[in-house]
């Protein structure tokens, strides 16, 4: 029987692999692993021992904790299916991808753009808006 557990950490393993436009097979790849065992690690039939969290989180670039996040929100995991992911455009992944190919001062900066222009708020310049 699958574990609630593991079908969280399997999901969020998903998620941010999507969210990076990795496949199964590049994530496979990247571990040492083939592409099988990444389905079976998103699909909780296998369970990912602390050693492949640990590298999982080091290639996909997250802390271990994220693999976690959400888990004690309630006393259960729902047992219904995923949510459509947020990210998953094409314009969007995209962007991701161009973020990760920078170097890390350029994706600082870049970040610290983003981070900017959300807190800035806009300018009404005397227009009557109907």
């Amino acid at each position: 029987m699958m574990d609630l557990i593991d079908i969280h950490l399997g999901r969020r393993l998903r998620r941010r692999r999507r969210i990076l436009g990795l496949t199964q097979q590049q994530l496979a790849g990247a571990c040492g692993v083939r592409f099988q065992q990444i389905q079976k690690y998103e699909c909780a039939a296998n369970r990912m021992s602390a050693a492949r969290l640990w590298q999982l989180a080091e290639v996909l670039e997250v802390p271990v904790s994220y693999f976690y996040e959400g888990l004690g929100q309630d006393s259960a995991i729902d047992r219904e299916p995923e949510p459509p992911e947020p990210y998953a455009g094409k314009e969007t992944k995209d962007l991701i991808q161009a973020f990760y190919s920078l170097s890390e001062r350029p994706r600082q900066r870049l970040l610290d753009l983003a981070k900017s222009l959300n807190e800035t708020e806009p300018e009404v310049v005397g227009h009557a808006f109907p």
